[in-house]
């Protein structure tokens, strides 16, 4: 009986393992995986095989584009977490399969969730699962660990003290939790304090080293330096935002802690459109209705928040950090479907492109722990494939430009 296969061929693909580009390129499919790519030329086609070809001239082929930091039950209208969390469940879910849906036609064909009440990200795993509703590959993290009253401690899972905390990752474990998200300091939340550390290092600790036991990865929110010292000290496996700022919200690059990211290996997800889509959000009311007194108290900050973030980011680029790419969206008035704008500003500080590319795909993948499955067009990888129109080795920009989305080896379907 004949095989089924699927030839991908394009005017170039990039390959991300190896930074570099392939002209004239090819990649073999067999259903959900990569049997193999290169040049055109140079693939062997089985002999007996049933054989598919799909011709994308002047395109590139590439992997699918991986967010690692999104907020799938977000609406991206502007709200608050605080006032989403009033929202029932249900509601939740069905935002949750609709931004899902979103990202996955735009390119994107793995997302990393950190953070959703409840069980509303789980539910939205067992529909996907179930065919009612199609999604990037999932990696869920189910409700974040946090302080009470502390960031995101809304979402329904608030600890206190070392085994209370255990307790959280092992439920969340039971749960079906890919991964542990955990505040280390305040944020958004309107009872927490920001720039404050939120668990006692003894807390922490417990929380990495249970997470490690089941042999999963620790992502941290960190809006201060306290925060990232802390989160050094527990061997956190990826540290989300990482803003170098003080107790009294005061900018201060501190090296030392940089140095220590690039010794204990840690990837840096450092979210920076999602301080720049409020800047955008208020210069473009500034312009159509106009600002309040405190909205231009806010657009200001807000400015010079991104600014000086925006240095100290590329700062530890230049230091050796690893940076991954993750849009935090749909938080506040983010949407998603909108992951090239994170590209965009990455490349804003001063990243290659093609180091750009790497971010959101095999770093990403790392940072994911799934790069043995997907994050690069290799042998034995699941066929997660983009095809671009335009060269976003030459500018980035053009991941705007998505020609076809292919998941496990299957053309996503497209809305009408």
């Amino acid at each position: 009986m004949n095989q089924e296969y699927t030839l991908i061929k394009a005017s170039r693909l990039i390959d991300v393992k190896n930074s570099k580009v392939i002209n004239d390129a090819a990649v073999l499919l067999k259903e959900t995986k990569i049997v193999s790519a290169g040049p055109a030329a140079s693939l062997k086609i089985p002999t007996t095989a049933n054989l598919k070809t799909l011709e994308y001239p002047n395109k590139t082929i590439m992997p699918g584009l991986i967010d690692c930091h999104v907020h799938l039950i977000s609406l991206g209208d502007g709200r608050a977490g605080d006032d989403l969390n009033l929202l029932p469940d249900e509601i939740l879910t069905l935002q949750a399969a609709k931004n899902a849906k979103l990202h996955l036609q735009s390119g994107v064909t793995t997302i990393r969730d950190c953070g959703a009440k409840n069980q509303t990200t789980f539910m939205l795993r067992k529909s996907a699962e179930m065919g009612i509703t199609e999604t990037p590959r999932l990696i869920l993290a189910g409700r974040p660990i946090a302080i009470i009253g502390g960031h995101l401690s809304y979402f329904g899972s608030p600890a206190t003290g070392a085994t209370d905390c255990r307790a959280a990752v092992r439920q969340l474990m039971k749960d079906g939790a890919d991964f542990i998200k955990v505040t280390a300091t305040g944020g958004s939340t309107r009872t927490s304090f920001r720039h404050h550390a939120s668990f006692t290092k003894e807390e922490l600790t417990a929380i990495t080293d249970e997470t490690h036991k089941f042999d999963k990865h620790v992502v941290a929110h960190c809006a201060s330096s306290e925060g990232i010292e802390n989160a050094l000290d527990a061997k956190v496996d990826t540290i989300v935002h990482c803003m170098h700022i003080e107790r009294d919200g005061t900018f201060k690059y501190n090296k030392e802690l940089t140095k220590r990211i690039v010794d204990q290996g840690i990837y840096v997800n450092p979210t920076l459109h999602a301080i720049r889509h409020q800047v955008w959000h208020l210069e473009n009311l500034k312009k159509t209705k106009g600002l309040s007194e405190q909205e231009e108290v806010d657009y200001k900050s807000l400015r010079d928040v991104y600014e000086n973030h925006a240095e100290l980011v590329s700062r530890m680029k230049d230091e050796g950090v690893t940076l991954v790419a993750g849009s935090d969206s749909a938080w506040l008035n983010y949407k998603m479907g909108e992951f090239p704008h994170e590209l965009e500003a990455m490349k804003s500080i001063g990243m290659a492109e093609i180091d750009v590319i790497r971010s959101a795909t095999i770093q990403s993948a790392e940072s994911c722990a799934i790069d043995d499955q997907t994050g690069s067009i290799e042998k034995n990888k699941s066929a997660d494939i983009i095809i671009v129109n335009g060269n976003p080795v030459e500018d980035i920009s053009n991941l705007w430009n998505i020609e076809e989305v292919f998941k496990n080896g299957a053309t996503v379907t497209k809305e009408q």
